[in-house]
């Protein structure tokens, strides 16, 4: 296990990883606030659909910007903004509208996403 903790901490792989936030980002944005998403990047549950956005987004954050379980609240903090960031935006934009049913998926995919790392940060504060 301990030869793949390299392909997560790497500080070479660190811009990688902040390369796929970014693609994250600007796709889970643009499907966001399209008026139409397109059908097949769905998994047929808007909440499932949230829930594994900021998942991914959560797993990744981890390894491009905050590697620490000791920040990972500023990490959960500039997630939840950013979904909340959207949801104000959807109000604004027939015919999408807001919910924070869908925040508290955006929560639960953090979780999950950090839950995820988990494992891999405690390998590698023990290696250190």
């Amino acid at each position: 296990m301990n030869y793949l903790l390299p392909l997560f901490t790497a500080p070479a792989r660190r811009p990688l990883w902040r390369a796929l936030l970014a693609l994250l980002v600007a796709v889970i944005t643009w499907l966001a606030l399209s008026p139409a998403p397109p059908k097949t990047m769905n998994t047929g549950w808007d909440k499932a659909n949230h829930a594994l956005a900021f998942g991914a987004l959560a797993f990744s954050a981890v390894w491009a910007l905050w590697p620490s379980p000791r920040q990972w609240v500023w990490l959960v903090l500039a997630l939840l903004a950013y979904g909340v960031g959207i949801e104000i935006a959807q109000g604004f934009l027939p015919p999408r509208e807001a919910d924070w049913h869908d925040v508290m998926a955006d929560g639960v995919g953090i979780a999950l996403g950090l839950l995820a790392a988990w494992p891999i940060a405690v390998l590698v504060a023990r290696d250190r």
